[in-house]
């Protein structure tokens, strides 16, 4: 049994919990043995009643007992739309007793990301990023339980936790073995849907073991209790009796068994019929009724204890409830030794003076269900403004706002309008939309109806593009957004198309708002755009190449819309191979200083990642790979500081991981896009950065020689067709189709690098470095059709010699040494081996250096190309090297 067994009602939830207990226990053990342990999870599941709060008591008190620090929080039932509510009273009380440089001291870069989710620092200007405040907030908890170990966090009602708890705490379960701390959670079995469910999925996968269902008393527990609470004369027929009433809940014997105390009820046979009638005054309608018997002033201090929910205290229901403070503390007098209020109990971890809370959610859910529906709604109007005028602030105040009808109130508007904005800032883009659909209710004025609808395109865009497409197309369809606002909608709107998978409408979106503008910056915007968008489309190839060079060609770059314009113009140009040298010209003229613009930063929201992105490649593809590992370190860099750990980050250590694989350095590209593919993963699969992850990390390991590693990506990623509508980097088609070569599929490799021939014919697009197709089909065909290898391997050298980089000509020249034999082969090898030697790309060096050793029969070239293999991490060239040593330098 548990190490106390219960003896009296208040324990009645833990008789029968043996196994419960003994596994805190072991977890418990497991914590303290040493400050290096790994974490550990435990999740208990169970109805209402059932014992769950007091096995989280029990919990904390065997903790306490062994000297951890333990910090508990509770969801609530009508607080699941209050943002960090549950994981603010988890860990707020931990920061807010330190100084705040103590606190900035220990969460450190965190702070300021993390800070004001928690309630304990300003939130900055731009908007969070949801994903990046849940990381924060996990290493939040990482950096206390290193501070406060061993650490135990007790949140009980989990299933009652608002979404961005939910998604903090399934981020927190994924990572606990890197962190000393303890988690126990308890949850309902059902109660929720949607993300909150699958986060709370999550939760229960990650646990140490199955998730503990519990069960109610069996009758020789209940007779047990019964005997404990009211006397060892009780007798069976009655025991039976209150287990039959009960169904063994215990939180429901536990009150029955009270009222039987209080109304004196003899426990034999004779009185247990009266015990269905007791019973029910403890629940429910009994409930109320038993409020109403306290009086007035008591009811009306119950309900607005149910309205306000949380940090419950008698001054603050005091004012809502319109009472004097005398009155309001006899009130809660009453209602403690009535059993329907409590101070906090040690569960919660919260000891205020004057701080209250219901001794049960059922019985906050019955009160708060018996107010009537007008005075309720009523109520939560009035909190509203008690709240506000508190200090709490515009978001605090929400959560009532939301159960107020709609009366046409424009000021109730700008309330919303304000809590939206104060909820974007801490990351919680749900609940601004919860806001601003809220106050389109009411309804806005027409003056500020577009706006609204604006900015609730801006809370949804992260999650449903779709439905930011309707907003947006609704408020540019009325008068309102003008100038650079409805510039910047368009745009918008375009980008979530863009995420829609709706490429052909967002090219057409922004096309018809710039023939509607007159000529200026505006019109110059919106018609960068569009050729970007168009730039990324997949399709086939139009006149775009020479309206994007005709209007560039007028470009000086004096402000934004003309660099991105010379960007745009630069990365085409790589797409179709144009000379390297005037790719890198045109770039250049869009830096200012050789450095980015104000206003064209990594984390500026006016054009968007994917415009620096094109100049980021285009300087890494034309050799420039210096400058284009800044930019990319520099993305890493903007996104990790501002806390933006979505999509963003993912692409920026995809190109990070890029730019290793152009210099070489294989496995540090392939950890950069490992990291990648897992914070994509978190995005969504099939988006377009979800690819390019996945295509670059196969690409990396076929580089490596790991080709059993680059199938396995392949198959657990879906890097097969169908492929995206948009441009990814490098061509997905170039490299499944020689990952399939790799793998012995021979044919169906050839049929892949055909398709990926045709799709850049379509597209134009000819630059042999970024669609690498020819060279590989050559090779696998130089057997079967050595007249076609040969065609094509004369094709691809022309495009480099077009293209004129060091690493495109080197390239090009060992495709045609490979078609090759005897001192033809060894010439053309010599010749790639001068121009790889002058290129950035030691992967390609390191090849040609070992091709070119084995054709010349060369030892020194041999094993200088297995120090550069071995460098690079490039695992199958260094051990087709060293099986060429072994083997006396000749062919193998």
């Amino acid at each position: 049994m548990t190490e106390v067994r219960p003896t009296a009602a208040a324990s009645a939830s833990l008789w029968e919990r043996d196994e419960e207990v003994a596994a805190v226990a072991r977890a418990l053990d497991s914590l303290c043995a040493d400050r290096s342990s790994s974490g550990g999870l435990l999740v208990f599941r169970g109805e209402a009643g059932l014992g769950k709060t007091a096995l989280l008591a029990e919990t904390r008190r065997i903790a306490e007992a062994r000297g951890c620090t333990v910090w508990s929080a509770r969801g609530g039932e009508t607080l699941r739309s209050v943002p960090f509510n549950v994981v603010r009273q988890l860990l707020q009380p931990a920061l807010v007793s330190m100084l705040p440089e103590e606190a900035r001291e220990y969460l450190g870069d965190w702070y300021d990301i993390a800070g004001p989710a928690l309630g304990i620092a300003e939130p900055g200007d731009r908007r969070a990023d949801p994903q990046g405040v849940c990381d924060g907030l996990v290493a939040a908890v990482r950096r206390l339980a290193r501070r406060d170990w061993p650490l135990v966090l007790l949140i009980d009602d989990a299933h009652w936790a608002d979404q961005e708890t939910l998604h903090w705490l399934a981020g927190l379960t994924e990572r606990l073995d890197e962190m000393s701390v303890l988690v126990v959670v308890t949850r309902r079995s059902e109660e929720v849907s949607g993300p909150s469910a699958r986060h709370l999925d999550t939760v229960a996968a990650a646990a140490d073991g199955p998730v503990t269902t519990l069960s109610a008393l069996t009758p020789d527990a209940t007779a047990g209790l019964t005997r404990a609470t009211l006397g060892r004369h009780a007798d069976a027929a009655f025991c039976r009796e209150v287990w039959a009433v009960t169904a063994g809940n215990p939180y429901e014997t536990v009150e029955l068994l009270a009222k039987v105390q209080d109304s004196e009820l003899e426990p034999v046979e004779a009185r247990a019929g009266e015990l269905r009638e007791l019973n029910r005054s403890a629940r429910g309608g009994g409930l109320v009724a038993r409020l109403e018997e306290l009086g007035i002033d008591a009811t009306r201090f119950a309900w607005a204890a149910a309205i306000l929910g949380t940090d419950i205290s008698v001054g603050l229901v005091a004012k809502l409830a319109t009472l004097r403070p005398d009155d309001a503390r006899r009130c809660a007098e009453l209602l403690r030794t009535a059993r329907i209020l409590t101070a906090p109990g040690p569960a919660t971890g919260r000891s205020a003076e004057g701080d209250l809370e219901f001794v049960h959610p059922l019985i906050a859910t019955a009160v708060y269900n018996s107010i009537p529906d007008a005075l309720r709604t009523a109520m939560h109007g009035i909190a509203a403004r008690i709240v506000a005028d508190e200090g709490h602030g515009a978001a605090a105040a929400a959560r009532h706002l939301l159960e107020v009808h709609p009366d046409d109130d424009e000021d109730l508007v700008g309330q919303l309008r304000e809590a939206a904005r104060e909820h974007l800032a801490v990351g919680a883009p749900d609940a601004a939309r919860r806001c601003l659909e809220r106050a389109l209710k009411e309804p806005p004025r027409p003056d500020s109806h577009p706006h609204v609808l604006y900015e609730l395109a801006g809370a949804t865009f992260l999650t449903a593009p779709a439905r930011t497409i309707g907003h947006l197309r609704t408020a540019l369809g009325m008068p309102g957004l003008d100038g650079d606002e409805r510039v910047d909608a368009v745009f918008r709107l375009s980008q979530a198309l863009l995420h829609n998978d709706q490429l052909e409408e967002a090219v057409r979106t922004v096309e018809a708002e710039a023939a509607r503008l007159r000529p200026g910056p505006a019109r110059m915007r919106l018609q960068a755009v569009h050729f970007m968008w168009e730039g990324l489309h997949a399709g086939e190839a139009t006149d775009r190449s020479e309206r994007l060079a005709e209007l560039a060609s007028t470009c000086t770059g004096r402000d934004n819309s003309e660099r991105a314009l010379l960007i745009l113009r630069g990365f085409d140009a790589l797409m179709h191979g144009e000379n390297a040298e005037e790719v890198a010209e045109l770039c250049d003229r869009a830096l200012v200083n050789g450095r980015l613009a104000p206003g064209l930063g990594w984390t500026d929201t006016e054009w968007g990642i994917e415009l620096l992105l094109m100049l980021a490649n285009a300087y890494g593809f034309t050799d420039r790979l210096d400058r284009a590992e800044t930019l990319y370190n520099e993305a890493l860099r903007a996104y990790e500081t501002a806390g933006w750990s979505g999509g963003h980050l993912a692409l920026a250590h995809a190109y990070v991981g890029i730019g290793h694989r152009r210099r070489g350095r294989l496995k540090e590209a392939e950890a950069s896009l490992r990291e990648a593919l897992r914070l994509a993963e978190r995005v969504g699969r099939g988006l377009p950065l979800y690819w390019s992850a996945t295509c670059s990390l196969v690409d990396t390991l076929l580089a490596r020689g790991h080709v059993e590693q680059a199938w396995a990506v392949a198959e657990r990623h879906g890097f097969a067709p169908p492929y995206p509508s948009t441009i990814v980097l490098p061509d997905p088609r170039s490299v499944r189709g020689r990952l399939l070569l790799a793998v012995g599929r021979t044919k169906d490799g050839i049929n892949e690098l055909e398709a990926a021939e045709k799709a850049a014919a379509a597209r134009g697009h000819h630059n042999p470095v970024l669609v690498p197709w020819a060279a590989d089909l050559a090779r696998a065909l130089s057997a079967e059709d050595p007249a076609r290898a040969a065609r094509l391997a004369v094709d691809v050298r022309r495009q480099a010699e077009r293209f004129g980089t060091d690493t495109a000509i080197g390239e090009a020249l060992r495709c045609a040494a490979d078609l090759e034999t005897g001192q033809r082969a060894v010439r053309l090898y010599a010749q790639a081996v001068t121009y790889l030697e002058a290129s950035p790309c030691q992967y390609e060096y390191a090849a040609a250096r070992i091709e070119f050793g084995i054709a010349a029969r060369s030892v020194s070239d041999l094993q200088r190309g297995l120090d550069l293999a071995i460098s690079c991490g490039a695992d199958g060239l260094a051990d087709r090297a060293r099986a060429a040593l072994t083997s006396g330098v000749g062919p193998v």
